[in-house]
């Protein structure tokens, strides 16, 4: 039997023992994985460190290895997420809605687990805890299959809410992790029917493509984030140069840092000039149209594929446009329908974006780099979803979940 197909077994018969465990069951565990990875944290930044050394060893881009590296700081955020959780509302047994029809039968829809969640992911460990956290509280189980880049991180980091879990109420078995680290462990997830109930991709386009094509395993699709800021004529400038600066030097290797900004061409001059020195100070490399050339000496020409791509670096697209139509169509044409920011005082054009633009978040007048499940109050989040089924946007509680009908009757017999 492979690793993935046992693995999967033991999360499936963990998922049936989460649907008896409470609230409280649930809250006082990822307290335990809090504290525990909080008293472990050197032995979880030691194997973090076996990662980044790998990494660098290998030619990883610094960008990727921003997103692998952990310290102290980062960990404590990780488990302040599992605290936030914890807090959160419980949506399982949620009652929906009843109906009471007129034969005497009484239909009452209520939230349920989804089951088991395959979470296939890349180099970021803080998405091993945030998937348990997540699952753990909407009762669920989840079998984890990160990238090989985190192996070393992902093990310690499931060993640790392991030591947690089992003094808990909750069974261990509900967080698996897979370490066969070839292609052929993700391409048999794809297929578990039966034993996975949902695959959730969380990564680069290539990896989230190859599980939507690939897939017989429902899944809820994650996307890349090519994500725009408009700055309009009527922007202020220096709250214009706050959120495009923002949005892509605060942490660019991110999905929802901005990848192309576009500018309406009768801008203020002068703003425009300090913002594009601004990039060149941070060491974005800049690529744009003529008008930006002229304004930017230092820029090289953007093109077609450029326009299409997500960096996760300090690169960035700068295209100066007309007005709003011709940004809507910029957008409209590479985004992919993640985040998208508009910087304007004139409410006209800001409804009209906010209206029109198809994307999971749309911004008026702030950071794309808000676009993320602990921003939004949702203490972690499992990915952000780009698809229009079943969930869009930040993924947080009630997205892990699905409903059922309780029907209670007397003997009701149909006719």
């Amino acid at each position: 039997m492979s690793e993935v197909l046992q693995k999967a077994k033991l999360a499936k018969a963990a998922s049936i023992q989460m649907n008896r465990v409470s609230t409280a069951d649930k809250n006082e565990a990822l307290l335990r994985m809090a504290d525990h990875l909080i008293t472990s944290q050197l032995s979880i930044i030691q194997a973090n460190q076996l990662d980044l050394d790998n990494g660098r060893k290998n030619g990883t881009s610094s960008s990727l290895l921003d997103r692998l590296a952990l310290n102290e700081k980062r960990v404590a955020e990780i488990a302040e997420g599992l605290r936030q959780i914890a807090q959160l509302t419980d949506p399982v047994g949620t009652l929906l809605q009843t109906i009471d029809r007129p034969n005497g039968i009484r239909i009452e829809q209520l939230r349920v687990p989804l089951g088991v969640i395959g979470m296939i992911y890349e180099a970021r460990p803080n998405v091993t805890v945030d998937a348990a956290g997540l699952c753990l509280k909407t009762g669920n189980a989840v079998v984890l299959r990160g990238g090989s880049a985190a192996l070393h991180t992902n093990k310690r980091i499931v060993e640790v809410l392991h030591e947690a879990l089992e003094s808990s109420a909750l069974p261990k078995d509900a967080v698996q992790l897979i370490e066969d680290a070839d292609r052929k462990s993700v391409d048999e997830m794809l297929k578990l029917n039966g034993w996975l109930d949902v695959v959730i991709p969380r990564g680069g386009a290539s990896l989230i493509q190859n599980v939507v094509q690939n897939a017989t395993v429902p899944v809820i699709e994650t996307g890349a984030g090519i994500c725009h800021t408009y700055i309009d004529q009527g922007a202020n400038p220096e709250m214009a140069t706050a959120i495009a600066l923002n949005a892509k030097v605060q942490r660019p290797s991110v999905c929802n840092a901005m990848e192309t900004l576009l500018i309406h061409q009768d801008y203020d001059q002068a703003a425009v000039t300090e913002l594009l020195k601004a990039f060149h100070d941070a060491q974005v490399e800049l690529r744009g149209c003529e008008r930006t050339l002229q304004l930017a000496p230092y820029a090289k020409q953007a093109t077609e594929q450029d326009y299409a791509t997500e960096y996760n670096d300090y690169i960035l697209n700068i295209r100066f446009v007309s007005n709003l139509d011709e940004a809507l169509a910029h957008i409209s044409r590479y985004g992919t329908k993640h985040s998208e920011c508009i910087v304007t005082e004139r409410s006209s054009e800001a409804e009209r974006f906010l209206q029109e633009v198809d994307a999971a978040a749309v911004y008026h007048n702030a950071s794309t780099r808000f676009t993320d499940g602990f921003e939004f109050g949702f203490g972690a989040e499992i990915g952000i979803s780009t698809q229009k089924l079943h969930a869009r946007g930040p993924m947080g509680l009630v997205p892990l979940t699905s409903t059922k009908y309780r029907v209670t009757g007397q003997g009701q017999i149909r006719s």
